[in-house]
């Protein structure tokens, strides 16, 4: 029923053709209730249809001569929909007129001469109401137009915005991993290199193949990110631990996707590669009321710099993730920093929860 409605109001020739018809047919429908008071004969119903009738057909011209003037200055419009409102009252009076005396056959004479001005000038009000109708219509329609395109625009800016932070891949990543592919190749660790080229590959194909402005489940977001640990993982060994805790109630949850990378990049970079014996790395995900809250920390030596000023410095990291989250869900989330316990840095970020559609 919806949609039918919707196609009706998109089909701007159709919906004329239903208004126009649905509100000379309560002309007639409101005239004749109005005529059962006064106890007139049968026959007046037929006079009132074909009154309506006459009114339905000599507005369908204004509605061309509107469209003509249409970008005229303001005050042609009011004098043209004046003149030929009223022009069209005339002709409807005359006609009105005409079927009474065709129809009653006894001479129908007016009691003046003032009886057919009267009766044009009342319908000369009608033909007013009608044009008014017809140009509010339409100017709500092009209202309608205009926000439909900013809101097209806003789109197109927003899914724009949040391409060029997804595809925001940091160039260190991937030179230090083909850096890692050269050092192995050198020292004859051909299947370890390839077996590092071929994570990489995947990694940069589920990169592309994922739409920045879709969301998709947590299970593959964590697949993905276990791509990225195990290239890292050739660089630094055992130096590298990752634990995850993941709830099985919020496998299926969506997020956007490669999120969770950069901020475990961040924490390789500033915690376990300044550390010798190297660090551990904890990614947490369970449900928090109606939200998903994410947890991403480590032991590293923490920061020393104001954690309020981390996400402003730029770059794909921090503020590269708030800024996606914020382009996603508004003022619907939360991205906090703080110290970790005993040691280290802790990142957590609470969104909205929504899980995935069962087919």
């Amino acid at each position: 029923m919806l949609n039918n409605w919707k196609t009706l109001l998109d089909d701007r020739n159709r919906f004329f053709w239903v208004l126009q018809a649905a509100g000379w047919s309560g002309y007639a429908l409101v005239h004749y209730i109005g005529s059962l008071m006064h106890e007139m004969r049968d026959i007046y119903a037929l006079i009132l249809l074909l009154g309506a009738y006459a009114g339905f057909l000599l507005t369908v011209p204004l509605r061309y001569l509107y469209r003509r003037i249409w970008d005229a200055s303001p005050w042609l419009l009011i004098i043209v929909v004046l003149a030929a409102s009223y022009v069209s009252a005339a002709l409807w009076a005359v006609v009105d007129n005409a079927t009474y005396w065709e129809i009653y056959k006894f001479g129908f004479s007016p009691d003046s001469n003032w009886f057919y001005f009267k009766n044009t000038i009342a319908k000369f009000y009608i033909m007013l109401s009608w044009s008014g109708l017809y140009f509010g219509i339409k100017y709500y329609q092009m209202l309608q137009d205009e926000k439909e395109k900013a809101l097209m625009a806003t789109s197109m800016a927003h899914q724009a915005q949040l391409k060029m932070l997804r595809y925001q891949l940091n160039p260190h990543f991937l030179f230090n991993t083909l850096n890692a592919i050269s050092t192995l190749i050198l020292v004859k660790e051909n299947e370890l290199a390839n077996r590092m080229m071929s994570k990489l590959s995947l990694f940069l194909r589920f990169s592309l193949d994922n739409e920045p402005i879709k969301k998709i489940p947590l299970e593959r977001e964590l697949d993905a990110l276990r791509l990225y640990l195990d290239i890292e993982k050739v660089r630094f060994d055992e130096r590298l631990q990752v634990n995850f805790e993941i709830d099985e109630d919020v496998q299926k949850a969506l997020v956007p996707s490669l999120f969770l990378q950069p901020l475990i990049e961040n924490s390789i970079k500033y915690a376990i590669a300044k550390l010798e014996e190297g660090g551990e790395i904890t990614i947490r995900a369970q449900r928090f009321s109606e939200d998903l809250l994410i947890t991403v920390a480590d032991n590293g030596p923490g920061c020393t710099k104001p954690l309020e000023t981390l996400t402003k410095a730029g770059g794909v990291g921090l503020a590269n993730t708030r800024e996606r989250l914020q382009a996603l869900y508004g003022k619907n989330y939360s991205f906090t920093l703080t110290a970790n316990k005993p040691r280290g840095f802790r990142i957590e970020i609470r969104i909205p929860l929504e899980q995935v559609e069962q087919a």
